[in-house]
């Protein structure tokens, strides 16, 4: 599936997403990404839901997002709030969807002008 967002300057757009591939801009990744709204795109060692662990969503923190889109693959699948709760503690939203749901969300959210980041993950598996 091809995106055709707006884009604010400066700030990261998925382009396009397909099963076990994203393309952040021009650059295309085979496995699980942070998205920030704007810097650099960062691997997520995840790829499965059952795989997550608090540090994952306290590297998430680290980028000090006001809201947090969770992409938890090619099916939505809810994380336990236990995972989330430093989100949660500092008032972070968070929102979990499929990952092209999440991707396709994303784009909005940065298009709006909002510090959102984009967890996704992706299974090396699913190519």
């Amino acid at each position: 599936m091809k995106f055709q967002p707006d884009q604010l300057a400066g700030t990261n757009v998925i382009t396009r997403q397909d099963a076990g591939e994203l393309w952040v801009g021009q650059t295309r990744f085979q496995h699980s990404l942070l998205v920030p709204w704007v810097g650099s795109v960062q691997p997520w060692a995840p790829s499965l839901p059952q795989e997550l662990t608090a540090e994952h969503f306290e590297q998430v923190l680290a980028l000090k997002p006001e809201l947090v889109i969770f992409g938890s693959g090619p099916r939505l699948k809810f994380v336990s709030p236990a995972l989330t709760r430093a989100l949660i503690e500092r008032r972070i939203g968070v929102e979990t969807m499929d990952t092209g749901a999440a991707c396709r969300t994303f784009n909005v959210l940065v298009a709006e002008g909002r510090a959102a980041v984009a967890a996704l993950l992706l299974s090396p598996d699913a190519a």
